[in-house]
Formats: C-alpha cells, sequence, structure tokens
C-alpha cells in the first residue's frame, strides 16, 4: 500500500439525522449533500439556516450581558468628562495590536489629546501587562489604562498599578485564575460569573463589544462597522472558532476587508498574495488573512516591535502605510530566515537522539534561539512528530518559550500541572506561553513528558483528516459550488469542507512542481477531471504514472490565474 509520507487517520463525520437533512433539504431547496453538511454543523432549521448564510449584525448580543460591562463604561465616561489622559495598552501579537488598533482608533476620533497606545517590548518586558508599561502610563500623565488581549492574570500589575492612582479596565479571552485582578472592570466571557451568551470572543472581539456598550451612551461616536476588517483579522490569526458572534463579525469584516479596508491591510494582501495585484477583482478570504496578512503584523513583535503593526493598522495616509509596510516586510523576511533555520536546529535535534522515537512530548531549550519566532517553530516541529511541543530559549535570564498541541489534547492543563515549576503561564487548550527559571527546565522536561504520556490518547498522536462525505466527480458542478462557497467564512467550528472520492485516476499529465509538489488533473472515465495541487506529495507521482487508483480527501478552491477562474481540487491526503 503507498501511502503520502506522513500516516494519517481518515474519519468519516457521520451523517446528520436523516429527517432533518430531508425536511431542510425540501425547505431550502437544497442538494441533501448540501443539507446534510449543515446539519453536520448543527444548522437543522429554516431559521438557523437563514441565519447562518445571511448573518446580521442585529443578531449579536447585547454588551451590557458581559460582567462589568455598565463599570467599564462609566469609568470611560468618568475619563471623557474629567479630561483624564489614558492608555490603550495591548500584546504584541495579531489580536494585541489589531485590539489597540481599533479601541485606539475610536478614542482619537472622539478625544484625540487625552488617549495614547502602548505595546510592550517582547524582549524587555515579555508578555503582557508590564511594570514598564504602567510607568510609562505615568510619564505620560494617564490614570486608566485599557488593557486588551491580556491582563486576567496580572494581579500584580494591577496592585502596582493602583498605588500609583492608575485604573485598570480588562479585556481578555483568556482563562483566568483562582483570582481576579482588583480591577474597576474585567470583561472576559471565560470568567466563571460572567453570563455573557458566547464564549469565545478574541480579544479583539472583546474591544469590539465595549465599543459596542460605548456607542449606546455616545451616539456621535461613529460607525461600529467601521473596525470590523480589524476584528476579522484578529478573529482569523487568533484561530477561535468560526461560529456564533465570531461568524457574524467574520462575515461582516470579510465584506470591508473586500470592499473598503483600511490602507495597511489592504496594502497588506494586495502586496503579499500571489497573483493578487494582477486579479485586482479577487475576494480575500479568513485563510488569506492567516497565512500572508497575520504572519508580517505578527513579524513586527517577534523581530522588530509590535507598536509598528498598530501604527500600519490605525493609519489613513496612503504613503505613510506603504512606508511602514515596507519596513514590516524586511522584518518578515528575517523572521521567515530564523524560522527556518531554527527548525533546521530543533529536528535534527531530536532525529539524533534514540529516545525521541518513543517520547509522547517534546520539549527543547536552546540557549540563543530567538525568542520571538519559538511559537512558529513549535508549531512546525508539532507538525514534524505530530505530539504536544514546547520550544524554549533563554531570555533575560529565564527559560521562556511558546508550546503547541495536537488535536484533543488540553496543553495548557498539562502545563497547569507543572505550575510548581514555573514563574508564569497562560494560553489556551492547544497554544501556550511560559516562563521558568533556566534550572528548572530538565525537571519541567521530565514532568511534563510523564503527564502527556500519562493522559494522551493514542489516536491523538496520529494526524486526522475529518471527512464531510464521500463525492462523486459529477456531484461537482456549478451550482453546488456556488452555494458551498456560501458556507464561508471558514475556520475552528465551520472548517472548509473535505470530501473524498475513491478510485481516482490522473489524465497521464502528473507532473512535479517546485520539488516536492504534484500537479494533478483527477477524474474518472466518463466523469469529469478537475485540475487539483498536492503539496508535499511528490513521491505518488510514480502511482499515478503506473495508472493506479487513488483514493483522495481535498476541499474545492477557485483557482485565479491570468485573469482565469477554474476550480481546483486542494489535496489533504492519498491512498491507493
Amino acid at each position: 500500500m503507498s501511502t503520502t509520507s506522513t500516516a494519517k487517520r481518515w474519519t468519516l463525520i457521520p451523517d446528520g439525522d436523516a429527517a432533518l437533512v430531508a425536511d431542510l433539504a425540501e425547505k431550502l431547496g437544497l442538494d441533501t449533500r448540501l443539507a446534510n453538511m449543515l446539519v453536520q454543523r448543527g444548522v437543522t432549521s429554516f431559521e438557523e439556516a437563514r441565519s447562518f448564510f445571511r448573518p446580521a449584525i442585529s443578531d449579536l448580543h447585547d454588551p451590557y450581558l458581559m460582567k462589568d460591562m455598565d463599570r467599564a463604561v462609566d469609568r470611560i465616561l468618568q475619563a471623557l468628562e474629567s479630561e483624564e489622559h489614558f492608555m490603550i495598552y495591548g500584546d504584541y501579537d495579531v489580536d494585541g495590536t489589531t485590539s489597540v488598533a481599533l479601541m485606539y482608533s475610536f478614542f482619537r476620533d472622539l478625544c484625540p489629546d487625552q488617549v495614547h497606545f502602548y505595546i510592550p517590548d517582547r524582549y524587555a518586558e515579555g508578555y503582557g501587562i508590564s511594570f514598564r508599561g504602567i510607568d510609562v502610563a505615568e510619564e505620560w500623565g494617564c490614570t486608566l489604562i485599557i488593557a486588551l488581549d491580556c491582563g486576567i492574570r496580572s494581579i500584580d500589575k494591577v496592585e502596582y498599578a493602583t498605588a500609583k492612582n492608575i485604573d485598570f479596565i480588562i479585556c481578555d479571552h483568556h482563562l483566568p485564575g483562582a483570582e481576579l485582578p482588583a480591577a474597576v472592570a474585567i470583561l472576559d466571557p471565560k470568567r466563571s460569573d460572567c453570563p455573557y451568551p458566547y464564549k469565545e470572543l478574541c480579544g479583539c472581539g472583546i474591544g469590539f463589544k465595549l465599543i459596542q456598550a460605548l456607542k449606546q451612551v455616545l451616539p456621535h461616536s461613529g460607525d461600529t462597522d467601521h473596525w470590523l476588517d480589524l476584528v476579522a483579522m484578529a478573529i482569523a490569526a487568533d484561530i477561535v472558532p468560526i461560529t456564533g458572534e465570531n461568524r457574524i463579525l467574520a462575515f461582516f469584516g470579510m465584506q470591508q476587508i473586500n470592499t473598503k479596508p483600511r490602507p495597511g491591510i489592504r496594502m497588506l494582501l494586495r502586496s503579499g498574495k500571489e497573483g493578487a495585484q494582477s486579479n485586482p477583482t479577487k475576494e480575500f478570504s479568513i485563510s488569506d488573512l492567516v497565512f500572508t496578512a497575520a504572519p508580517r503584523i505578527n513579524a513586527a513583535g517577534r523581530i522588530d516591535h509590535g507598536k509598528k503593526a498598530v501604527e500600519l493598522l490605525i493609519t489613513e495616509d496612503e504613503a505613510t502605510a506603504e512606508e511602514i509596510l515596507s519596513h514590516i516586510n524586511i522584518q518578515n523576511v528575517r523572521r521567515k530566515d530564523l524560522d527556518q533555520l531554527m527548525t533546521m536546529e530543533a529536528l535534527a535535534i531530536l532525529d539524533s537522539n534514540e529516545n525521541n522515537r518513543d517520547a509522547r512530548s517534546t520539549v527543547l531549550f536552546k540557549a540563543d534561539w530567538h525568542k520571538g519566532v519559538v511559537g512558529i517553530v513549535a508549531s512546525r516541529v508539532m507538525e514534524k512528530y505530530y505530539r504536544p511541543t514546547i520550544i524554549l530559549t533563554e531570555s533575560n535570564g529565564k527559560a521562556t518559550g511558546s508550546a503547541r498541541s495536537v488535536k484533543g489534547f488540553d496543553v495548557h492543563e498539562a502545563i497547569s500541572a507543572c505550575a510548581d515549576l514555573l514563574e508564569q503561564f497562560g494560553g489556551h487548550k492547544y497554544a501556550a506561553g511560559m516562563t521558568m527559571p533556566l534550572e528548572n527546565v530538565e525537571a519541567f522536561r521530565l514532568r511534563f513528558e510523564e503527564i502527556v504520556a500519562g493522559s494522551i490518547q493514542e489516536e491523538s498522536l496520529i494526524p486526522e483528516v475529518e471527512i464531510d462525505m464521500e463525492l462523486e466527480p459529477s456531484d461537482i458542478h456549478p451550482k453546488f459550488y456556488r452555494i458551498l462557497k456560501q458556507f464561508a467564512p471558514f475556520g475552528p467550528g465551520n472548517m472548509a469542507p473535505v470530501f473524498m472520492t475513491p478510485h481516482l485516476l490522473d489524465d497521464g499529465n502528473a507532473r512535479i512542481v517546485g520539488t516536492h509538489h504534484l500537479k494533478l488533473k483527477l477524474g474518472k472515465p466518463g466523469q469529469p477531471f478537475y485540475d487539483a495541487i498536492a503539496f508535499g506529495m511528490a513521491e505518488m507521482q510514480p502511482t499515478f504514472s503506473r495508472g493506479i487508483p487513488v483514493d483522495v480527501c481535498y476541499t474545492l478552491e477557485e483557482n485565479h490565474w491570468n485573469g482565469k477562474v477554474t476550480l481546483q481540487w486542494m489535496v489533504k491526503d492519498m491512498r491507493c
């Protein structure tokens, strides 16, 4: 049996309830295959389908359902009326910088002389709220800090600020600890005492809810839709579920990006996406934000300083945006070089260690690795060995790093079990960060491996391809794809549908493109043949040249080239 180089398990998603599928297909006039995919996604009624295909801003929840929203609004109104200076503070990643850009732009239009923004230096200050940031707020005469995408565990920092008569409003989406900071207001749907119905907002999304609440008392403060391109960027980059409110925000954010985006976002996408400049009518997707725009926004904070990303996102001047983007692009090239070098070093360490074969986790430390790239390298190493992975480096005399996890394993929970060895940690189920004394690295590695080995399911160590349904080439027609496109925006919780077609043949012209990719035309005798691209699967070329039938998993995408638009299969895996 021939397979691609990394064996994957194929899981067919169970069909939806037959009666619900038939009812939905009839009421919507849909192909039963499309109706089945709706039911698989939890869309089971005509009204739910209407909301799914036609999201509405009016379907967003009342922001005042969020715990402490009234307190946050009251404190901001007090600051505006008293002409206090206040600081918008955010993390240096995409969610943090878009949050700051959103909130700063909002207040810049209201009170330009009162508002300031601050992004911490990744290397001098580290993640989240810093003592240095609070000192700067004091130097600037600020009596209020609005923190976005961070702060939920910053008990000591908030105490420090309070001693300086500086209040805090925290807008965070990370998991709280047992104790909350003594802030004026804490907006975080993951608080156990927060009744807000939707728990999966990103930091920028929570900032947007605060603006929504302020709009109710500041009716002349502009159109909230103006900031949705920033919210969509954060939703895409932070890999939060694109369900509920996030789906609505992403839907309208993508509309804005494709019609009237701010200069910085437009330039990020048009200059970075291959073929975009020669296809000015091409519509961008969530994946374009993830793979084209977000890495360069992140590069500013990883290599230089995150404030550059905020400056790019808040400017309304084309020339200024172009100048800033040119600088960021240079940093992104350096980021790519570091990423490649560190990944090669990390894989070499693992490949040379015989004990690595039986391990259930990866924890690597190298003192001179670049702190700004450890998260990317953790993702790359995790993809190679497919197990929970932590990459650590030395910074300011401490070991600091990032964790990435495989589907079904809560890496944040595993790290929590090592809390006594750590000085600081935080994050999500599948991504986290931590800092520890250098002398604790080996003890942490052993403890983390013990925890993972004792709790991870064996199947979680095998990459999975989830398949929505089996299709024949003849099932794919223009109307089918036209409606399928309306399932977007795609992302966690609403992934692009994956199809499987058995016993496919190539038209005889399978060829290797680049060094590792395969360009194909797949189909069956008597049925249509479709262009297909299989990245990293060049080793399958001899199989097709011998005329051996192959089972293929794939998604459907439009390929824009030289002014032509064709349907293309993006191959995820193959078997024969």
